[in-house]
């Protein structure tokens, strides 16, 4: 028996990501959408309208659902950031992030990573109309051999066209040219890996009528998205083939790897006690490194 592969997921659906800023919060706030034409359709926000819940939930044509920042008007705008964090409550192998956006998609954001709970926060991606300016980085879309984790920014995606519905797809090893030997580079083994994920919103994309200050136009300037899926696969090291839920001396429900191999924890990243006759090693598909008992 050699390596085991949990299924392949969307780690995000239905887990509440927390917003820095919702419209509607703490009181009504009017937006007007952008239409392309100079008279804009304005609305109101109200509590509950646009929550951080309709980040990750099912949407479809007849449900379609959003979460909304304030606008340009109640000062969102750069340097000032909108953050949408999500605690995946695990570790995850990474494949995708992909965000449909409902409106116009940023000048200027970025993805950021954590390795655990108590990491810091580190760049994974960034999109943005300026790289230089904005995030002090080259506009690049793939790394050189030996360069493998090296952080990218591009300006693909950073038009103010479409108005809205324009998607925005991360894949972690796209670009980075190691990927194919992704078994033999621990370093690319652990740049997929993550237990949160964090969007920052660093600046809105304008028709640069802004600068005029009026009300409508500030109005029609804000972030919204309508979905946010992270394409993934539990991390178990190869040593387990799904992941189930497990109530914790604590009472919090989380999910952990069945490991398989005589592995242990919650990645199967070590051996059971007396099973150290051979170190532990992530599984391949050539060998399952199986944890040996000790006689």
């Amino acid at each position: 028996m050699l390596r085991c592969i949990p299924p392949f997921e969307n780690a995000a659906f239905n887990v509440l990501m927390e917003a820095t800023n919702t419209c509607g919060q703490d009181r009504p706030t009017e937006f007007c959408k952008q239409t392309g034409v100079q008279k804009k359709s304005c609305e109101i926000c109200r509590y509950g309208d646009h929550e951080a819940l309709f980040l990750t939930d099912h949407d479809n044509n007849d449900n379609a659902t959003s979460w909304q920042s304030e606008t340009m008007y109640e000062g969102i705008e750069y340097p000032n950031q909108v953050n949408l964090t999500l605690h995946l409550g695990k570790t995850f192998d990474i494949t995708y992030v992909r965000v449909l956006f409902e409106s116009p998609r940023p000048e200027s954001w970025g993805i950021y990573k954590r390795r655990n709970e108590k990491s810091s926060w580190e760049p994974y991606q960034f999109y943005s109309a300026t790289c230089r300016d904005t995030y002090d980085l080259p506009d690049l879309k793939e790394t050189v051999g030996g360069d493998d984790t090296r952080v990218l920014c591009t300006s693909d995606y950073s038009d103010i066209s479409p108005l809205t519905k324009g998607t925005v797809a991360f894949s972690t090893l796209e670009g980075r040219p190691s990927a194919y030997n992704f078994e033999a580079n621990p370093a690319l083994q652990e740049w997929v890996q993550a237990t949160d994920l964090r969007i920052t919103l660093d600046r809105l994309n304008t028709f640069g009528d802004e600068v005029f200050g009026d009300d409508h136009v500030l109005k029609s300037y804000y972030y919204a998205i309508a979905d946010v899926a992270v394409g993934a696969r539990c991390a178990c090291n190869g040593h387990a083939g799904e992941c189930v839920n497990s109530t914790s001396v604590d009472g919090k429900t989380r999910r952990v790897c069945r490991c398989e191999h005589n592995t242990a924890g919650p990645d199967c990243n070590e051996c059971l006690p007396f099973y150290n006759d051979a170190p532990w090693g992530r599984a391949t598909t050539k060998d399952a490194h199986e944890c040996k008992r000790m006689y």
